[in-house]
């Protein structure tokens, strides 16, 4: 399948790249690669396995697709650039947040409607650093992904649900994924592999969605927060239990070196319905807040 949208503007354009940024995790993720005028993904969609592939070099958005699930993943991809989205100014005038909209004014969530291939790196990413969860997603993907339609070298599908699921806990451990996000995996490849529910619940209103969610074991707060914005186009969508977010959120909207998530919510409740989007602005264009203490020296979790 090929398809053509019409010529975009420059400012279109320049967003792309960094509304799709967030379907990837990690520069070697073997199921996305993204480049600053094209992206490349392999999919499971519910008419079957699928790769799509998106270019805006020539200003306009070229889109091509392989595999049955082609015609699906092409919608999938489109939505995800989040070029139909009418971005609203951010409510409020407070400075930082003005330039950074004015910097990145097309910034806004896509939505994939891919509940599995959001979930799995998302649970890969609880408790552990951000370098530790490429390389356990990566791993993953290598040692039970499938080759994705077309010939492309190292794209790999996801792991299928139905494999997924019939693995034992310890089977993670070598990956450095230890028993409990493992349970968390294998509970998500179960739902995926005996239903269409994932599919279903992306199509629900959000709040409907991350009460859904919330009924998987081991899906919690911070991972509906995180895979709300990509999959269903929650610019609202919150991470309550981050490392990092309430730190990033206190000190560029008060001054405040160090925050807790209640603090984060009081300071993001003005910004509503956009308060995810404040947060990636803030990621984007924001300070980094100050660092304290010595850094901790990383255990893999393969070596406990």
């Amino acid at each position: 399948m090929t398809a053509t949208t019409p010529v975009l503007d420059a400012t279109t354009l320049g967003g792309l790249r960094t509304n799709l940024g967030w379907y990837r995790h990690g520069g070697g993720d073997p199921t996305t690669k993204l480049s600053p005028h094209s992206m490349l993904r392999a999919m499971l969609t519910p008419d079957g396995p699928a790769t799509v592939w998106l270019d805006w070099g020539s200003g306009r958005l070229d889109v091509e697709t392989w595999g049955p699930g082609g015609e699906w993943a092409a919608q999938s991809a489109i939505a995800m650039t989040a070029i139909d989205r009418v971005v609203e100014p951010p409510p409020g005038d407070h400075r930082l947040i003005r330039e950074a909209a004015r910097r990145h004014p097309t910034l806004a969530a896509g939505a994939s409607g891919d509940l599995y291939h959001a979930l799995l790196p998302t649970i890969i990413e609880q408790r552990i650093t951000a370098g530790e969860a490429v390389r356990q997603w990566a791993r993953l993907v290598y040692r039970l992904g499938e080759p994705a339609p077309g010939s492309f070298d190292g794209l790999l599908l996801p792991p299928r649900p139905e494999r997924l699921a019939q693995l034992p806990t310890w089977w993670f451990h070598p990956l450095g994924i230890e028993g409990k996000r493992a349970q968390t995996l294998v509970a998500v490849a179960r739902v995926a592999a005996n239903s269409s529910r994932l599919w279903e619940w992306a199509t629900l209103p959000h709040a409907q969605v991350a009460e859904k969610l919330a009924l998987i074991r081991g899906v919690g707060l911070w991972t509906i927060g995180i895979v709300m914005g990509p999959v269903c186009g929650d610019d609202d969508a919150v991470a309550i239990g981050d490392y990092h977010f309430p730190n990033v959120v206190a000190w560029n909207l008060a001054g405040e070196p160090r925050g807790d998530d209640s603090r984060m919510v009081e300071l993001l409740e003005p910004y509503r319905p956009q308060r995810g989007r404040i947060i990636r602005l803030l990621g984007l264009a924001g300070r980094r807040p100050p660092a304290f203490g010595p850094k901790r020296r990383i255990l893999p979790m393969y070596r406990w």
